[in-house]
């Protein structure tokens, strides 16, 4: 039994002792542990693999860094000689691997190494953190193992705390389906944009199956193994899945570009899925198995700190992070804290279930650690990256009106209480950033959606999908009557590619990026629109 195999069968006899998550009394630690199985013990003596015994490049799945503070910054590589092998080509062993940071691209100026260790119990991911670096500075980082030298990453501490900070400039990115196109907009994310950070806003991998020919790219020398023709279930499942993504030369491009702040939503488990709740209805303790199982994956192939390892099906993703005193970032999680979708999930007419104001989108820990944070901002620009659309959207132009219950409409008394505490806190300059629906959008977020003269409190930008949904249109179907039906909704685009945002002191202006085909090679970038909020008086106007 292969050792990712061994992982999910502890994971499952583990959950079914303890049953259902949220059942239970006083024992979430116990959980964590008993779901946690397979870490590696450093404390004892363990056999290492040599790296002068690799004979093929074990870094085939490039780079990263992300979640950059004034003094640190997270590196990240993953070493799979066979990236599309249960086993990427390695023995069940630790491999030691040094690491450059330098303040030059060609390692003249090397300013901290060191060695870290690819524990196989992590799929030999290696996350390293170094310390002491200078703020607001450009740095250039690569990794050995034996003879072999990764490719080169670039990236770039935050400002200090504090500090006056004149402009910041960076990108968001969601919904990456491989089986739906290639990921163009990263290559020209990576090529073409001069940014801080980059944001990925969830569905960094999807679950579906994939065929040997990659679904709609049609690459016919692309000959995956069967292996990947399934939906993603167990360990060995998830981590091949990342392999896959991360072996596209575009995604390593835009990592090895810039760094970059990530948080999930429903595809890195499951469609749809709300907290121990799976989308298709099997137990609860088995679908717990399922989520420890992607969100062990998910930290293993993501630039994440130490505080975001998960502990058996539970992984702390929202945090913080300031640029100076420009901006606050609060990184919202909307998947493993939220209620269940109300009346089946889908776009239904709200009914009293909806309305219950019980119900939440990020629990109740998490909703008192926003508004918290929110309280004690001195920034100029609050920013909330998050994943589904909070601002009110109606599909038609009489009612009743179906919403989203997978959206904020679905949770009305949490979106209430969300623009309740930005208000009560004196958030000036709110600014929410989503993914999730394959479209742009730019929105005003307004105090009574139903009222378009109302105060209007923030504004939200959502980003299209990177690939997920094939080539889209400028205008889909559905366009004119999303805007006659949704007042607040100033534009609407349904091609593929990202948004481009730069902050300043008086202002924040959002440039929405499209490429014109990803289910072929070489689509063009174009700008479709452009738009500004001035500071201290939100609402969006064409740029």
């Amino acid at each position: 039994m292969t050792q990712s195999l061994s992982a999910d069968h502890e994971l499952r006899a583990a959950a079914r002792h303890l049953g259902r998550r949220r059942m239970l009394t006083g024992t979430g630690a116990v959980i964590a542990l008993a779901l946690g199985t397979n870490l590696p013990d450093t404390a004892r003596a363990a056999s290492v693999l040599s790296p002068q015994k690799i004979d093929k490049d074990p870094f085939t799945l490039g780079v990263a860094s992300g979640d950059p503070l004034p003094d640190s910054v997270v590196l990240w590589t993953r070493l799979a000689p066979e990236p599309y092998e249960p086993d990427s080509g390695l023995a069940a062993e630790p491999v030691p691997v040094r690491w450059e940071l330098a303040t030059d691209k060609d390692f003249r100026r090397v300013v901290a190494r060191g060695e870290a260790t690819a524990h196989p119990e992590f799929h030999h991911s290696v996350h390293v953190v170094p310390e002491g670096l200078e703020p607001a500075t450009r740095y250039w980082y690569r990794f050995r193992a034996g003879e072999w030298t990764s490719t080169v990453g670039r990236t770039r501490t935050a400002p200090a705390a504090g500090a006056e900070l004149a402009s910041l400039r960076f990108a968001f990115a969601s919904c990456q389906a491989y089986h739906d196109g290639y990921f163009t907009a990263h290559k020209h994310l990576a090529a073409e944009e001069d940014l801080d950070v980059v944001l990925h806003l969830g569905d960094y991998l999807y679950e579906y199956a994939v065929d040997a020919q990659g679904g709609d790219r049609r690459d016919p020398e692309l000959g995956l193994p069967a292996r990947f023709n399934k939906e993603t279930e167990t360990l060995e499942d998830y981590r091949l899945r990342y392999a896959l993504y991360h072996s596209d030369p575009d995604l390593q491009a835009a990592h090895a570009a810039h760094p970059w702040i990530v948080t999930w939503d429903d595809h890195e488990v499951q469609n749809n899925y709300a907290d121990d709740v799976p989308q298709e209805g099997s137990p609860a303790e088995d679908f717990l198995v399922r989520r420890a199982a992607a969100y062990r994956a998910y930290y293993e192939n993501l630039p994440l700190r130490p505080p975001q390892r998960p502990e058996g099906p539970d992984l702390r993703l929202h945090r913080r992070l300031q640029f100076g005193d420009l901006a606050q970032f609060d990184i919202l999680d909307g998947r493993q804290h939220r209620d269940d979708q109300a009346q089946g999930d889908g776009w239904k007419v709200p009914d009293s279930t909806t309305t219950d104001p019980a119900r939440s989108m990020l629990g109740a820990e998490q909703e008192r650690w926003l508004t918290d944070g929110w309280k004690q901002s001195t920034a100029v620009w609050n920013i909330v990256p998050q994943q589904v659309v909070v601002s009110r959207r109606h599909e038609r132009t009489t009612g009743p009106f179906p919403v989203s219950m997978d959206a904020w409409d679905g949770y009305p008394a949490a979106r209430q209480r969300f623009l309740d505490g930005a208000v009560q806190a004196g958030v000036k300059n709110l600014l929410v950033l989503t993914g999730d629906v394959h479209v742009h959008y730019a929105l005003n977020i307004k105090e009574d959606f139903d009222d378009e003269n109302s105060r209007t409190l923030g504004v939200e930008l959502v980003t299209t999908s990177v690939a997920s949904g094939g080539d889209g249109a400028d205008k889909p179907d559905n366009w004119a009557t999303y805007l006659e039906a949704n007042p607040h909704m100033k534009f609407y685009n349904g091609r593929r590619g990202y948004v481009v945002v730069t902050l300043d002191r008086e202002r924040v202006r959002a440039d929405y990026r499209t490429v014109d085909v990803i289910t072929a090679p070489g689509g063009r970038l174009t700008t479709a629109a452009s738009f500004v909020s001035a500071a201290g008086d939100p609402g969006l106007k064409p740029a």
